[in-house]
């Protein structure tokens, strides 16, 4: 039997970094929204073992995938001895700071909770994804939330206004590890105002929202590729509210009231990148 899920991107309207843990690991702030740009997980259940397959050559197809280890995860921890086929076919850009693995996995985990009548709770599925990957509780729940901790800590907040989102991929691989690396605390001066965001959302003032936003892993990322900048002055200049580099990059948004703006955005961005996608915000929480 085939089950069949779309896991949806995200972006980051906020992302400040308040310290470093013992473990290495890093305490963050994030306010995270789900868009409306998707993959599609496929998953037959039968045979042996784990098999996954993409339609895409940029992701690994063994053990590596995150979707693979999510599968594997809960194979092991409920003794399911029956085999799965897993097929990605990827539309969101890989190594984007979209979530486009972690979302991948979340959507490994629904749909074999379903398959395999494991009856876990939503919950107990973010609890699970936490062994994977900080994005992945997030994926599971979808919507709009504030994520603390590692990322793992969600509050469910209201949804952002209604908006068009002019998303821009250049064509540079950045490394989220790296970059929390080489991310000096101590030299951050402007970070995003969570407080006033969480407050302007619940206004539903997008106008505060975009003034609001702010991203402290730009100060290593824009170093590193000066195009990142570029392609946020450029959405700027044709119309956006405000723009942002999503997670550890490279990907760009930009953030507009109507799809007429937003049109014209994305057709002068296409001559500059060749990934550009006009989404929504998407409240993913009942997928």
């Amino acid at each position: 039997m085939t089950y069949s899920v779309k896991a949806p991107a995200k972006i980051n309207f906020a992302l400040d970094v308040l310290g470093k843990r013992p473990d290495g690991y890093h305490d963050v702030a994030m306010i995270m929204q789900t868009i409306a740009l998707y993959d599609t997980i496929n998953v037959n259940i039968g045979g042996n073992g784990i098999k996954l397959t993409s339609d895409s050559s940029a992701i690994p197809t063994d053990e590596t995938n995150i979707a693979y280890r999510a599968a594997h995860y809960l194979s092991k921890k409920y003794n399911i001895n029956v085999g799965v086929h897993i097929h990605i076919e990827k539309r969101i850009p890989v190594a984007a700071g979209l979530a486009g693995g972690s979302t991948d996995a979340a959507a490994v985990f629904k749909l074999l909770n379903k398959a395999w009548d494991l009856g876990l709770s939503k919950e107990e599925l973010r609890s699970a994804g936490e062994k994977l990957g900080a994005d992945v509780p997030f994926c599971i729940q979808g919507g709009t939330c504030l994520a603390e901790g590692l990322g793992e800590k969600l509050t469910i907040i209201d949804t952002i206004p209604n908006c068009y989102i002019v998303l821009a991929k250049p064509s540079v691989q950045v490394s989220t590890k790296e970059v929390y690396q080489s991310l000096k605390l101590d030299e951050i001066i402007e970070r995003p105002d969570i407080p006033a965001m969480l407050q302007g959302i619940k206004e539903q003032n997008l106008k505060e929202i975009c003034s609001k936003m702010g991203n402290v892993l730009e100060t290593v990322t824009t170093k590193l590729h000066p195009i990142i900048p570029e392609l946020k002055q450029k959405l700027m200049e044709f119309g956006a509210m405000g723009s942002l580099m999503s997670g550890s990059g490279p990907t760009v948004f930009g953030i507009f009231e109507n799809m007429s703006s937003a049109q014209a955005a994305y057709n002068n961005m296409k001559t500059l990148v060749n990934e550009v996608f006009i989404v929504k915000t998407f409240n993913g929480r009942d997928e």
